[in-house]
């Protein structure tokens, strides 16, 4: 874990079952009964299994999974839509799940928001009322909710559709809304379920850059839950992969690629490109010469992809990269073979 970023939320022993006896049902998983015999012998769904994550504070932790694997149980926890079997959310160090209805309430209203998969706008309500919702029922000044929601309305590119109703919109602008909406709020924490995900593919990459964009700017918690591997490798600050309801790996996209913890994430990755993917500082040899030579090298940046670093060097016709931090220091090296390792493995 990154150490100059704090956890945000940290979920500690997380179990859930569906069902009319769930903890007893936990007990047989803790003896070694399976999701599938626990479903066809006591018909009792095992959502997640004993979880153990943290989401660090101003990234963007992204939650993924095939259909099935508990993801969007999992980000239903972090304001408490579903209470777990056994296990705790803490949020800034407090247990939601220990929380009243009342003080509930005010966390849902002040520390989270949430972006949906089908748009969960208001059909009755224009769209600069769809974007003050959420801050109306924070109760806020009717100043301030004029103008956080004709800021968001901007930000998000709707400038000119205040006042079309959502049918109007298209899918994308929709979604559009949705995000303002969440924003305005000024939580700390965005949850984004599946967000992008019925949206068409332009569109959709559309969406992915304003929210990279945006995130460069506030630096909120952001979590994202998607099913698309593409999708979480671009936006994802790290990346935690479930399966059966279990935490298989959690780390950035070059952890796992370089790294997978076990067959199902080396199946799930197998098809990546990793030249886009994977940056200079996650293959060079951090191993430099006191008195390097520097003739036939190119200069390039650790957060470069492979991809930026091979043109780097086909276009200088060189086959050494020398590796530097933002502050242009050289932190390491790349050579020929080590680019033909990362691309090839």
């Amino acid at each position: 874990m990154d150490k100059l970023k704090q956890p945000k939320i940290k979920i500690v022993n997380l179990s859930k079952v569906f069902g009319r006896a769930p903890k007893k049902m936990l007990q047989l998983v803790q003896q070694g009964m399976d999701k599938t015999e626990l479903l066809t012998k006591h018909r009792h769904v095992l959502a997640l299994d004993n979880i153990n994550m943290e989401l660090q504070e101003h990234s963007i932790e992204v939650i993924m999974g095939l259909s099935g694997s508990g993801k969007s149980t999992l980000i239903r926890h972090i304001n408490r839509l579903i209470a777990p079997t056994v296990g705790e959310v803490l949020v800034d160090g407090e247990n939601i799940c220990g929380m009243s209805a009342t003080q509930l309430r005010r966390f849902r209203q002040k520390k989270t928001a949430m972006v949906f998969q089908n748009f969960a706008l208001l059909p009755h309500r224009t769209v600069i009322d769809n974007i003050s919702f959420g801050l109306q029922v924070q109760g806020q000044s009717e100043a301030r909710i004029k103008r956080s929601s004709h800021y968001w309305l901007e930000r998000v590119g709707l400038t000119g559709y205040e006042k079309h109703y959502p049918a109007q919109l298209s899918g994308g602008m929709q979604q559009r809304v949705g995000l303002a909406r969440a924003l305005a709020c000024d939580a700390d924490i965005l949850m984004m379920d599946e967000a992008f995900s019925a949206l068409d593919p332009l569109i959709r990459s559309d969406m992915q850059n304003i929210l990279l964009e945006l995130q460069t700017e506030l630096k909120k918690t952001i979590v994202f839950i998607t099913h698309d591997l593409d999708e979480a490798l671009k936006i994802g600050d790290r990346i935690a992969i479930l399966n059966q309801g279990k935490l298989i790996q959690q780390g950035t996209a070059d952890d796992i690629l370089l790294h997978p913890a076990d067959d199902y994430v080396r199946r799930f990755v197998a098809d990546v490109n990793r030249t886009g993917v994977l940056r200079a500082r996650s293959i060079m040899d951090v191993k430099i010469q006191s008195n390097p030579d520097f003739s036939n090298t190119v200069v390039v940046k650790e957060d470069d992809t492979v991809r930026e670093v091979l043109h780097s060097m086909l276009s200088a016709d060189s086959y050494n990269a020398l590796v530097t931090n933002q502050n242009g220091k050289a932190v390491g090296r790349i050579d020929s073979e080590m680019l033909a390792a990362a691309v090839n493995n």
